[in-house]
């Protein structure tokens, strides 16, 4: 599993400029994304979502009008979704014929709350 830290974007936005001024070194895990806040992905991971999710892994569509097909979404809705859900890694949009095929890449999702601290943590399994 991978692990994604949870932080503010104030923090985050403190946390570059420290960097920048070279105050401190960049943290190992820069270039992975980070979450505002467990909220924002539960946001995200909305039943529709999670039913979406479900039907790329088991029905495996070869481009978002299949899958705008097989969902009854319209494909602008499922574009704008897809797009949110690759950017925060469950999702990856790969290039086949010149279609864009929506593939998961995430087995389970883990969230770790700290409840007296901000130190909550997402683990993400992806799929070899």
């Amino acid at each position: 599993m991978t692990s994604y830290k949870i932080q503010s974007h104030q923090d985050l936005k403190e946390e570059m400029k420290a960097i920048a001024r070279g105050d401190r070194p960049a943290p190992e895990d820069a270039a992975q994304p980070s979450f505002n806040s467990v909220d924002a992905l539960m946001r995200l991971l909305t039943p529709e979502n999670r039913e979406l999710m479900a039907v790329l892994r088991d029905r495996r569509p070869q481009s978002i009008a299949e899958l705008a097909e097989i969902t009854g979404r319209a494909a602008p809705n499922l574009t704008r979704t897809l797009g949110k859900l690759e950017a925060i890694g469950l999702v990856r949009m790969e290039i086949v014929k010149r279609r864009k095929v929506p593939t998961p890449v995430v087995l389970k999702l883990r969230v770790e709350i700290d409840p007296y601290a901000r130190n909550d943590t997402i683990e993400l399994a992806y799929r070899q």
